[in-house]
């Protein structure tokens, strides 16, 4: 049984309207409407999932009927009967009516059965995606919210805790006390920088475009002066470049997190032993794209994991840092903005990573 499939029929013809309702109200939930003003009447009362009209009615066509109640009521599938071959009013009902398909009249019951069936097949599946479609913003709304929570309500009392040791620190002499100091230290840093990563995974692979200028050398500017307080770079010699003379339009939050995690990565997979340590960002626009170039003389990666550096979580190398998502969340946001990332690297002599990004404008 099908009764939780409603019918509406429209048919200027009474005696259509009795013979189509006794075929099918065993089958079917069926209403009737002896012309298209009436059948608008029931659209906009009724719970309908396929609507039929006959194209021949006084007053109103079937498509004209099909116009108008698209603007009532456009979640009905339409079905037009047609007993006549008019090349025109087959155009007009496609392009005007959004018609599913045509039948011919006079019409075979066990035909209008299986169309109708059909045709509630297809209403029930659009109102099923509209609702997840609903369900998946809503859900989209409330990651956003979580996401933005979680940088206030997990990185302030981290940094708290930060705060409180290094103030105990100065306060003890005891070599003991200051080692433990020292661990939460580096437990709150690790966490931290673990939030920071999820955040920015956020922002480079479920937050949509926000197109706006991009002024390279401002964006590099305040990225190295956050560098300069996360990290310890008296041992690194950075060199910035920025050459631009023309308009960039870009993801803001996108580039800081292709730029924050090559340079993370460049700073975290240094050599331990003595020597220069040499960290190079070059920023080339021209020609409606953006060429982003790092270089460092680190401790480089191994060609066998040059296939798998970007997948997520991939680790090149046995040394205890790192998440395994810089470089994957570098290529989401870049293939995201419509560009390309290479990657050069050589086992103990360094990493070189080239980002091509078009201007979004």
């Amino acid at each position: 049984m099908n009764n939780h499939i409603h019918v509406l029929y429209i048919d200027d013809e009474d005696n259509n309207l009795k013979s189509f309702r006794a075929s099918l109200r065993k089958d079917f939930k069926v209403f009737t409407a002896i012309d298209a003003e009436e059948g608008l009447q029931v659209a906009q009362t009724e719970e309908v999932h396929v609507v039929i009209a006959d194209q021949r009615m006084p007053g109103m066509t079937g498509t004209e009927f099909f116009e108008k109640l698209i603007q009532i009521n456009p979640d009905p599938i339409r079905i037009l009967l047609t007993g006549y071959s008019d090349i025109a009013s087959v155009i007009d009902a496609i392009n005007k009516g959004e018609v599913y398909r045509f039948i011919d009249k006079p019409w075979n019951i066990e035909q209008i059965k299986n169309s109708i069936k059909n045709a509630a097949d297809i209403y029930f599946m659009r109102q099923e995606l509209k609702e997840k479609n609903i369900r998946l913003k809503k859900l989209h709304t409330e990651m956003n919210q979580f996401v933005y929570s979680l940088s206030h309500e997990l990185r302030g009392p981290l940094m708290s805790i930060s705060g409180v040791s290094k103030l105990a620190k100065l306060e003890v002499s005891d070599p003991n006390i200051l080692e433990y100091f020292e661990m939460i230290d580096s437990a709150t840093t690790k966490l931290d920088d673990f939030i920071y990563k999820m955040l920015d995974f956020y922002r480079s692979t479920k937050i949509d475009h926000k197109v706006t200028e991009i002024k390279f050398r401002d964006v590099l500017g305040q990225q190295m002066e956050a560098y300069k307080a996360k990290f310890n770079l008296s041992e690194f010699n950075v060199v910035t470049q920025v050459n631009q003379d023309e308009l960039f339009y870009s993801d803001d939050a996108k580039i800081r997190v292709i730029l924050n995690n090559l340079f993370s990565n460049s700073v975290q997979f240094q050599k331990n032993e003595q020597g220069e340590k040499k960290i190079s960002i070059t920023i080339d626009v021209k020609d409606g794209q953006a060429i982003i170039m790092l270089e460092d003389n680190g401790i480089g990666i191994d060609d066998r994991h040059h296939p798998e550096v970007f997948n997520l979580f991939t680790r090149a190398t046995q040394k205890n840092v790192g998440t395994g998502l810089g470089l994957y969340m570098v290529k989401e946001a870049v293939e995201q903005l419509g560009g390309k990332i290479e990657l050069r690297s050589i086992l103990n002599e360094g990493t070189t990573v080239r980002v091509a990004l078009p201007s979004l404008n």
